[in-house]
């Protein structure tokens, strides 16, 4: 259990590919399914067979919190990916000598001391890691193929100028529109009695019980178990210790007696961290909350790692409580989702008319009239003229033609405007220009991600990819 909880996390992984590759060969299609054969292989691709316990050892390494069922099918995306990349560097015999290995490792920052290669460092941060050499060499020696890989594939492209100068217009055109902020517009229309919040609360109420749990924690720390503030071999033997005991059937209390920890308090709180109160508890962080909350049975204790600290927790009960619309909190959440909820659709029946090109420039200034609103005009100098509107609200405009009329919004959606594209000024880049390489490798970035696109479908006729329905729902059913 100890190997599981002691697992090279994410954040250490991050740490350690500073040059992290991130895959593109996501999201294959599932049309492929075995009908029958072993049901302990999860997917095959050509005579490669890949296990359940190989895919779940893969998502306990790469999710972080409690996954849904779609998630791990995107999971499984991933993992196909992973392997296929794999058998692409064995195809082209990719290899990386002891000698690259060594320079790769002491040139990584996190082990210089001085600027110079520690000896020291590197072995501290295997022990903090819970690595071995061999492992930790294998993973770099791994990643650094497959950069190798991507660099056979994209590597040497240069974009031509017509490409650029395509580019760099794109970005730093000027642009001349007209904007009606959609949240004064509608502000009439989202007054609501008591009568309407009590009545949208009734329709909804399952949408405002929580899951809420119980439970008692205490945290391991090298000060309290050995009395120094080291993580050496001495304290992960304590941490060993401690698993033994749970797996004998300790619970938290038994456990803090034997360690000198005082009598935990019982933690109540939300998947968000709130008790009942809507008060954030912030002694506990997102991360293992959520790790938390994949725990279920009551009496339950559990040895935790998160971000290379130490828990014992205790889940003591696990209950739906329903919130009262009285509460004065409460009451202002559901008004806000009455809101939104109508909002949405007034938006919804506005872009409708757009898309059938049942809204012009007349009704456009019709709106801003009935509503009672100002119609404002912006020029915008480039797609990263953020001064008087968020800058995905600005992409979002520069994604569109002259003369078009559309709705944008921020990344919550909280954030509504109609927009008329009155104006656009084209731009034109001079090849001798101090900007022109900037530009030129950013078109060439689009080109290598199409062309990893071209690769990615590629591969899926070069490698027979069969899918094992069986065995994702038995995943599935695991995690869930």
């Amino acid at each position: 259990m100890l190997g599981s909880i002691r697992k090279f996390s994410t954040s250490i992984y991050a740490k350690i590919l500073l040059v992290i590759i991130v895959i593109p060969f996501v999201f294959w299609g599932m049309g492929s399914s075995i009908t029958g054969g072993n049901k302990n292989i999860v997917v095959s691709i050509d005579n490669e067979k890949y296990t359940i316990r190989e895919f779940t050892n893969f998502i306990n390494k790469n999710a972080t919190k409690k996954i849904e069922s779609i998630q791990i099918e995107e999971l499984l995306s991933t993992f196909i990916g992973t392997k296929l990349i794999e058998l692409e560097v064995e195809h082209y015999g990719i290899k990386l000598s002891n000698n690259s290995l060594a320079k790769l490792i002491k040139n990584q920052k996190m082990f210089k001391r001085d600027n110079k290669f520690s000896r020291t460092e590197y072995e501290k941060f295997l022990l903090m890691s819970n690595l071995t050499p061999v492992g930790f060499e294998s993973i770099l020696s791994n990643d650094e193929k497959k950069k190798q890989l991507l660099e056979l594939i994209g590597g040497g492209i240069v974009s031509p100028s017509f490409l650029t100068e395509m580019t760099y217009n794109k970005i730093n055109q000027k642009r001349d529109v007209s904007i009606i902020n959609l949240n004064k517009a509608y502000l009439n229309d989202l007054v609501f009695s008591n009568a309407q919040i009590k009545e949208f609360f009734d329709n909804n109420k399952d949408k405002y019980s929580e899951i809420f749990k119980s439970f008692k924690m205490i945290k391991l720390t090298p000060n309290k178990l050995i009395g120094k503030d080291e993580y050496n071999d001495l304290f992960f033997n304590k941490i060993d210790e401690i698993d033994d005991l749970i797996n004998g059937g300790q619970n938290l209390d038994s456990i803090g007696k034997n360690f000198d920890y005082s009598k935990s308090k019982i933690i109540k709180i939300n998947a968000l961290g709130q008790d009942s109160n809507f008060q954030i508890n912030k002694n506990i962080s997102k991360e293992l909350i959520d790790k938390i909350f994949k725990f279920n049975e009551s009496g339950f204790t559990s040895l935790i790692e998160n971000n290379n600290k130490f828990y014992v927790v205790e889940i003591i009960n696990t209950e739906n409580l329903n919130r009262d619309i009285n509460n004065a909190k409460v009451k202002e959440n559901v008004l806000n989702d009455l809101k939104n909820k109508t909002r949405r659709q007034l938006i919804i029946q506005l872009i409708d008319k757009i898309n059938k090109a049942k809204f012009s420039k007349l009704d456009f200034n019709k709106l801003a009239k009935d509503k009672n609103v100002n119609i404002e005009k912006f020029k915008f100098s480039n797609a990263n003229d953020d001064k008087v509107l968020e800058k995905e609200v600005v992409n979002q405009i520069y994604s569109f033609s002259e003369k078009k009329i559309i709705i944008v919004n921020d990344l919550s959606f909280t954030k509504n405007y109609l927009v008329h594209i009155d104006k656009i000024n084209n731009v034109k880049i001079n090849t001798n220009s101090e900007d022109y390489k900037e530009y030129s490798d950013l078109s060439r970035g689009k080109i290598v991600r199409d062309l990893y696109n071209t690769y990615d479908n590629y591969l899926k006729n070069k490698y027979k990819i069969e899918i094992n329905y069986q065995a994702l729902s038995i995943v599935k059913n695991y995690f869930n």
